[in-house]
């Protein structure tokens, strides 16, 4: 289904959105786990599998997210009656940046499922909600 490019939709698509996100693999939570009697390391595994798996559906939703802040973007770029050079370059820039963070997360998840490391979204969710404001800025003036 293809959305406007106004900014109509982009309330839905808030960074608010991946707030439980950050805390989702925080690793109090298994420290506290750990220190409750009767909990077995199988178990704790369990749960962070699970933990894992809901956190790469928050990774999608927010990859998805920004390609269509991104899509909107290019669209008033690309119907604007004025060149805009300076927001195709921050667009490709934010995009190729966003794209290289991505992947970092994962990587790190992978180590996370492991028991290794941390992760941290932030980086991702500041990128994201940087080009929706980016968004509601530029689709006023373009309506």
């Amino acid at each position: 289904m293809s959305r406007p490019t106004g900014v109509e939709w982009t309330d839905e698509v808030s960074a608010e959105r991946y707030r439980p996100m950050m805390r989702l693999l925080d690793t109090e939570d298994f420290e506290f786990l750990r220190s409750q009697p009767g909990i077995t390391r199988r178990q704790i595994a369990k749960i962070r599998t699970h933990r894992c798996r809901i956190f790469r559906g928050y990774l999608r939703s927010l990859n998805a997210d920004f390609g269509r802040v991104c899509m909107a973007l290019k669209r008033l770029i690309a119907e604007s009656g004025e060149d805009r050079p300076d927001l195709a370059s921050l667009l490709l820039r934010h995009q190729a940046q966003f794209a290289r963070t991505m992947i970092r997360v994962q990587f790190r998840l992978l180590l996370y499922t492991w028991g290794l490391g941390r992760v941290d979204v932030s980086g991702l969710v500041k990128l994201f909600d940087g080009m929706r404001q980016e968004l509601m800025t530029i689709a006023p003036a373009a309506v």
